[in-house]
């Protein structure tokens, strides 16, 4: 890639996942540029080297761990040192389910260790982010920190229970978005810092949950890209600190 010093452009985290790979997709079909895909192992996405390939002037992959701190803090510095700065940075990377780890249905399947490993993508990562990539979007212009939510993490709309790591994950990465985003109106006025839902979205993080969801609110992985570029372009300072749905609707905390 040949973003050099003084470049500016946009940052998903979590891209190797449904929507993340969407927005990406988006970004570059925009003729935004420099884009920048993240993830754990960016060399085993095919796709993300298909995008590395296809665009070589203005995508490149980053590798990021959002549960291994020392790794965001790498990725960072290595944009840092180029000196390259951020228009948007979106984290998209969720955990619902993998492997043995099912969302709870009732109490007695609540565990320490599936409320750690969700709470370390969800809620923790997003802001580990945040704090190591902070200088690279504080540069005087209008910035973006976009951290993808879920309406289930609201607290007032919950009225079905369950799945209580995904829940209380994503209603705690509410309230550090919130917080970050009084902070960074003293730090740094010009960066939006928001909690978007992108509705339901057809990847594998939702699949297995699908049934009864109305085929009209089941939302591509593309479409949900282009709906939610289209909420953060109309963003403005005044909304740094909001919850907002995939229309730009407000939803309550």
């Amino acid at each position: 890639m040949t973003a050099g010093t003084g470049s500016r452009g946009a940052l998903v985290q979590g891209a190797s996942g449904g929507l993340g790979l969407a927005l990406v997709r988006r970004l570059l079909e925009r003729g935004a540029g420099p884009v920048i895909g993240s993830c754990r192992e960016p060399e085993a996405s095919g796709a993300l080297g298909d995008l590395v390939a296809s665009h070589p002037d203005r995508f490149e992959t980053l590798r990021l761990d959002v549960c291994d701190e020392s790794s965001i803090e790498r990725a960072a510095g290595a944009l840092g040192e180029r000196g390259i700065g951020l228009e948007l940075l979106v984290n998209a990377s969720g955990l619902l389910h993998r492997d043995a780890l099912q969302p709870e249905k009732r109490l007695e399947q609540v565990s320490a260790d599936g409320l750690r490993r969700v709470f370390e993508v969800n809620a923790f990562g997003p802001l580990l982010v945040a704090r190591h990539f902070l200088p690279l979007l504080d540069h005087g212009e209008r910035t973006v920190l976009a951290n993808l939510s879920a309406r289930v993490g609201s607290i007032g709309d919950n009225r079905l229970g369950g799945w209580y790591a995904y829940r209380s994950s994503k209603a705690a990465l509410n309230m550090m978005t919130k917080t970050l985003a009084i902070e960074l109106r003293r730090r740094a006025p010009q960066c939006v810092c928001v909690a978007l839902h992108p509705g339901t979205v057809d990847t594998a993080l939702s699949r297995p949950f699908q049934r009864g969801v109305d085929g009209q609110k089941l939302f591509s992985p593309e479409r949900a890209a282009r709906q939610l570029l289209d909420v953060i372009d109309a963003l403005t300072p005044e909304d740094s600190g909001g919850f907002r749905a995939w229309d730009g609707s407000g939803i309550e905390w």
